[in-house]
């Protein structure tokens, strides 16, 4: 449960930092430049993430076991995972963050436990009690009411709306299948973080900019002279999502899919407690956000516990 709760602070920093890397000129200089933002500042993180990942996993010696895993069928589903949750849900995330701000970016995308526990529950036959159903609504209710802060400004909601289903769905989706293939001695959470980033990073390199015609825009970040911080900004995000990943994952294979998902939840919370407190952002600081926060914040826990199991064995 630590893993996950870890998990949702960092992803929350992530949230923040990225969008500051989104508000600056390069990414919104142009009409075009603002439409391929998502894309282009995805891959961007996606491969410095993979080289977090390729740095942690070379100090720990998992390399060699990296690529043995690829040749195993969990690790090419691990790749597949990869796949709908980045190119799909990692995308529909900056979208997100990109046209409802850091704060609601995060919170409207936070629905994929949902989606989530749903699947694990059919697929994965992960039981569910009604009480953690209840409480994972009413974490989602919490999620739902931090939107309609009156400061808000939100610059297209139907956009950033369609972001947070790919969202939602992706990462609902990859949760379930990563939870499937860490049962697989040869693919350790650590080894699926590598193979899931890389391949994402693959993706959009290969595959995603060549047909939206995004990688002039991607070379142009890297002239430091004209874009100043942005790739620092990005890298620095890049580093707390690849820590949010390792947390995220090891929650996965210990406690489940559903509870790792109610716990990775609270990063929408996370995010306005950091906006408020670290960016000084006091525009949050109203009486619906304070008590949705707290929701689901305590809520989002409580959802991932287990009372039978803390309790009964207590008992016995």
């Amino acid at each position: 449960m630590l893993s996950g709760i870890i998990a949702g602070f960092t992803w929350a920093c992530e949230t923040i930092i990225l969008g500051i890397a989104l508000a600056m000129t390069p990414f919104v200089s142009t009409e075009q430049a603002v439409f391929l933002a998502p894309f282009v500042s995805t891959f961007v993180h996606d491969a410095f993430s993979a080289i977090w990942a390729c740095i942690y996993n070379g100090v720990r010696g998992n390399l060699p076991n990296v690529i043995a895993a690829l040749k195993t069928r969990s690790g090419k589903f691990v790749a597949l995972a990869a796949v709908i949750g980045g190119p799909v849900g990692m995308t529909g995330y900056v979208l997100s963050v990109a046209n409802m701000g850091a704060s609601i970016g995060a919170v409207a995308s936070a629905i994929f436990p949902a989606i989530g526990a749903a699947l694990a529950y059919f697929f994965l036959k992960e039981e569910m009690q009604w009480y953690r159903w209840v409480l994972l609504v009413i974490t989602l209710l919490g999620v739902y009411g931090l939107s309609y802060s009156p400061e808000i400004n939100i610059t297209n909601f139907w956009l950033g709306f369609a972001g947070s289903l790919m969202c939602s769905f992706g990462w609902g989706i990859e949760a379930v299948i990563i939870a499937k293939c860490v049962q697989d001695d040869a693919v350790t959470d650590e080894i699926a973080l590598q193979i899931r980033q890389t391949t994402s990073a693959l993706v959009y390199g290969i595959v995603v900019l060549p047909i939206l015609g995004g990688w002039p825009l991607t070379v142009s970040l890297f002239n430091f002279q004209e874009t100043g911080t942005l790739i620092p900004t990005i890298a620095l995000a890049a580093l707390f999502a690849t820590v949010s990943y390792l947390f995220y994952y090891r929650a996965i294979s210990q406690i489940g899919a559903s509870k790792a998902m109610a716990l990775n939840v609270t990063y929408s919370a996370w995010a306005v407690v950091i906006s408020v407190v670290v960016l000084q952002d006091f525009s949050l600081l109203n009486p619906v956000t304070i008590l949705c926060t707290v929701v689901v914040l305590l809520c989002g826990v409580l959802a991932a516990a287990d009372y039978k199991e803390l309790f009964g064995k207590r008992g016995a």
